[in-house]
This record gives C-alpha cells, structure tokens and sequence, in this order.
C-alpha cells in the first residue's frame, strides 16, 4: 500500500461520482520523517516516549511526543486519550492543543477535531500547518469549499509549501474536479519530488482520469521493486473501486425501493 505515516488521515469520497475510499493520503502538516523509519524504530521510540511520559505525566512536551508515538504505531484512540488529559491539564498549551486534534481526525472525530484545531490557533499569530490541518478536517466533513479557504489562507503563509498543495489538490479530487486536482498536484509534486505522499496523491488524480500507465509511472519512481508492486497493485485497487462504485450508482434502483423526497 502507499507508505503512510502517523501523519496520514483518510478521506472519504462520497456521492454517486466517487466512491469511499479509506486510504486517499493527506497530511495534518506535520513532519514526515516518520516516512521511512522501520517497524523496530517505531517500537523503541515509543518505548522511550512511554517511559519519559510516564516519568512526568503533567509534561506536555512528554504527552505531546508519546501521543505522536501511539499515532505512528496505530494506536489511535490511546493517542487521543493521552492528549485529552494533557490538554485538560494545559488548556492555553496551544502546541498541545494542536497535537490533540491533530489525533482526533487521526481517530475519526472530525467535528471536535475541528472545535480543537481552531482554539489551536490565534488569528494573531496564524500558524500554516494548523490552518492546513482544519482544511483536512473540513474535506473530511465534506465541506470542501469552506477546506479551500484555509488552504489558500495556509499559502498566504506559506507559499508553495507542497504540503498545503497536496491538500488543496486532494480536496480537488473530493469534489471530482481531477483536472484542476491534477495541476495543483503535479505543482506540489515539483517541489517535494521524494515525498511518496505527494506522488502517491498525483497518481491517484491520474488514475481517476483513466491514464493508468501514467499512474503506475508516477508512483513507481523512488520505490523498490517490492515497494513498487504493492503500491500499483493499491492503486489499481482504489481505482477497481471507483469503477465499481460508478456501476452501481448508474443502475436504476429497483421499484418500489426509492426514496421520498
């Protein structure tokens, strides 16, 4: 499958144009040098944040760094329980705050990660990343418009940064505008051409638009044999869904089965 991290959250396309599909790749704007790190990595740095947790629960940075180690190792629901505490304890900690939505949309609580989010951040003294995470959140919610706004806000911050622009461009791909998705992620693509994320989402625009063996060239570059195999094979995967999807939605429903409006 893509290469994910604890910073990945899915996203789910809905709607008789798409499908749901649980692993489109999108970052909460954090940083990804988890990417590439091994299963026995992972296991000690949470050995080490547990214990350092442990040692001093009222640390924030301790909850901060031990709710990124459940994260990355699936344990999502004890990474929000570890920083929901902490928040309560530091409430005004906005960089925990930050953490802990970012481990609520990880665990599928869009809306309060959203709520979370945006006591995270001070229009004073505006954050990027941040504001990219509530747009995440707010595609999320199917509130695609509204997520764009925070993207363009991020960019204002940030210019170019391929992060936002991997966003902005899988927003695109939500609202089934691939063209536009294509684009924006083939620019995100040239400025973070090693981010496996950022190829990964391009690949998919393209695959969406039927230009498979575009698709499985993108994906490809920069991955093993191995690597390569299992991404193409999700990726054809994904898009076996969509095709399914379409079919079933332009069936006519049987009668007497429809609804009432």
């Amino acid at each position: 499958m893509f290469l994910a991290s604890s910073i990945i959250v899915a996203f789910a396309l809905s709607g008789c144009q798409t499908i749901e599909l649980s692993d489109v790749t999108g970052s909460l704007g954090e940083k990804s040098d988890r990417l590439e790190r091994s299963a026995a990595d992972s296991r000690r740095d949470l050995e080490s944040a547990r214990e350092r947790f442990r040692a001093n629960p009222k640390d924030a940075d301790a909850a901060l760094q031990y709710g990124g180690a459940l994260r990355a190792s699936g344990q999502r629901s004890q990474a929000v329980a570890v920083l929901e505490q902490a928040a309560i304890a530091d409430p005004n900690n906005r960089a925990l705050l930050a953490g802990y939505g970012r481990a609520l949309a990880d665990n599928g609580n869009f809306q309060q990660a959203f709520d979370v989010l945006s006591r995270a951040h001070s229009p004073d003294d505006p954050d990027w990343r941040i504001l990219s995470a509530q747009g995440a959140v707010l595609d999320q919610l199917d509130r695609h418009d509204e997520a764009r706004q925070y993207y363009v806000t991020a960019l204002k911050i940030a210019p170019d940064e391929p992060t936002v622009l991997s966003n902005l461009g899988l927003s695109y791909v939500l609202s089934n505008n691939l063209a536009k998705a294509e684009e924006t992620l083939r620019r995100a693509l040239s400025r973070a051409e090693t981010d496996p994320r950022v190829r990964a989402n391009l690949a998919l625009a393209v695959g969406l638009q039927g230009r498979m063996a575009e698709a499985e060239s993108i994906v490809k570059v920069g991955l093993s044999d191995e690597q390569t195999r299992a991404s193409v094979a999700y990726l054809k995967r994904l898009l076996s869904r969509r095709e399914n999807a379409q079919a079933s939605a332009d069936k006519p429903s049987p009668r007497g089965s429809g609804r009432s409006d």
